[in-house]
């Protein structure tokens, strides 16, 4: 099946990924589906294309493929072997990806295929990207899913819907905007769990807020230099799975930095602060423009990011071992080199550094459990007389959630800007007595021949969307081992994609008797 763009051109194929899929053995299938989603660009709300190869998969297999106004697509399979007459059985994926690459990376998103490293520096057993994030979250479990639907018609399987959702990575959008109508099932497997060894049965609620800060510039010093400070190198990562790691905050050590300059050479100016990539990711990267009047302040400027840097190792460089803070001239003055007024540069600074970020409380419940928790995510120029500044907050207590977003809005408003609230959308609340646990629980542990660890999530999961879409839902989450997501270190440990696709087709083997299913709309 040859992968096209949505002009109907054929995309290409990367020769070393070809290479390292037939090293990386069983399931061939699996891998072999996600090499050719690789191949197709699939940012937050660019999906056409993969959806495309959806829908030709399911008409080369004369499967039934259904999809509602926002994307969301299913492609149904009938029973088969002694699972004909059993309930309805729903697998689900998102088939987007966050889009994150290195500061030197020439990498398009739009158009390039991820391409596939084995190692990596992680060891043989790891795959990685080239410089990029890999897109294993959640392509492996689109990949399985779609490995499942083309196992023989002899196989014994319950009815399969495949639930592939589309732009999950800017807040779950997709599936908020589910025809309900597109899915019959009440029995769910979600694939997007990141820990091998782990059954997850619960998510945290998020909620996204955006704040428009208005500024004024002023005219240039005619004997003024521009100069970049940035802030580089940082691990960044998921802003849900790795926020309780006390990760840097690159826009958090920007904003201090362009203080601590500002205030050694009080004749420089601000003229920008940018930083971040995506609303779910940890800023690892932001830079400051200054316009430095004249030279005779280089010797004091210089000491001031020497001793930023020397602080923010002292603060980070455990963990951050690849922390940079450079100090050149800039190359493209933003704004054309116009300066902030101190007023607007002061309200800036002020509010990147009294924004939330972080780790707000602990379940009291589950230790070591993340309960509400907030991440400083981007800060952009809108033209020249605005900054919008983005932040996520997640909890699994709703008035937890908004007592923050209201702590953000108040911060906002003290510093002269606008806060707007998008809906946050649910948690995903655990249900210990689920049916669909118990047999996960026991496949689980016949796999590892030990008890998997039951767990919740602090990041978002789309299992909390569809309980409240779809009424007697049962689910559980699972997936193979996957670090750093949301970032160029993210990689999938191969042993473990064979082993949740086996577990996988333990539990539909196990879901093919007929039984009563609590809501099962195929009745």
């Amino acid at each position: 099946m040859a992968s096209v763009d949505s002009r109907g051109s054929e995309l290409p194929t990367v020769a070393n990924n070809s290479q390292i899929v037939e090293q990386l053995g069983e399931p061939a299938s699996v891998w072999l589906y996600f090499s050719q989603l690789s191949q197709i660009p699939r940012r937050s709300g660019c999906e056409a294309d993969v959806l495309r190869m959806l829908e030709e998969f399911a008409t080369e297999r004369q499967f039934e493929c259904r999809r509602d106004a926002a994307g969301n697509t299913v492609i149904s399979r009938p029973g088969s072997g002694t699972g004909r007459e059993a309930p309805t059985v729903v697998i689900q994926n998102h088939v987007d990806m966050v889009c994150v690459k290195g500061d030197t990376s020439r990498h398009d998103f739009s158009m390039d295929p991820i391409r596939f490293v084995r190692d990596g520096g992680w060891g043989d057993d790891w795959l990685t990207a080239d410089d990029t994030t890999l897109g294993s979250d959640n392509g492996i479990g689109v990949a399985i899913a779609l490995s499942v639907l083309d196992l023989p018609q002899e196989a014994s399987l319950p009815p399969i819907e495949a639930l592939f959702t589309v732009d999950e990575e800017t807040g779950l959008t997709g599936v908020q905007k589910l025809d309900p109508g597109l899915v019959t099932g009440r029995t769910l497997l979600n694939l997007d769990t990141e820990q091998w060894g782990e059954i997850c049965v619960g998510s945290a609620g998020t909620g996204t807020t955006e704040i428009l800060l208005p500024v004024h510039r002023e005219a240039p010093a005619g004997d003024a230099v521009c100069m970049q400070l940035e802030v580089s190198g940082l691990l960044g990562g998921h802003s849900g799975a790795e926020i309780q790691c006390d990760r840097a905050n690159a826009v958090k050590l920007a904003a201090r930095a362009a203080r601590r300059l500002l205030a050694a050479a009080p004749g420089t100016r601000l003229v920008d602060l940018a930083g971040g990539e995506l609303r779910n990711s940890i800023p690892r990267r932001a830079a400051a423009t200054l316009l430095v009047a004249g030279r005779d302040c280089g010797a004091a400027l210089q000491a001031a990011v020497d001793a930023s840097r020397a602080a923010f190792l002292a603060e980070y460089g455990t963990v951050e071992t690849a922390l940079q803070l450079s100090w050149r001239e800039a190359e493209a003055p933003p704004a054309g080199g116009r300066p902030l007024c101190g007023d607007s540069a002061s309200r800036l600074l002020s509010l990147l550094s009294c924004l939330p970020h972080g780790v707000h409380k602990y379940s009291h419940s589950i230790p070591g459990l993340p309960e509400t928790s907030s991440n400083l995510a981007v800060v952009e120029a809108c033209g020249g007389e605005a900054y919008r500044v983005t932040t996520t907050t997640r909890s699994s207590v709703p008035d937890a959630l908004e007592s923050v977003r209201d702590a953000i809005e108040a911060t906002a408003t003290l510093c002269g800007g606008r806060a707007e609230r998008r809906p946050a959308y649910s948690g995903w609340q655990p249900d210990l007595a689920s049916g669909l646990l118990a047999r996960t629980r026991a496949a689980y542990a016949e796999a590892l021949g030990r008890e998997p660890r039951i767990k919740a999530s602090h990041a978002g999961l789309e299992c909390g969307v569809l309980s409240g879409l779809l009424p007697g839902l049962d689910a559980v989450s699972i997936g193979p081992e996957i670090r750093g997501a949301h970032s160029v270190d993210e990689r999938v440990q191969v042993s473990t994609v064979a082993e949740c696709h086996r577990l996988v087709l333990r539990l539909l083997e196990g879901l093919t008797e007929r039984r009563p299913a609590q809501g099962d709309a195929r009745g």
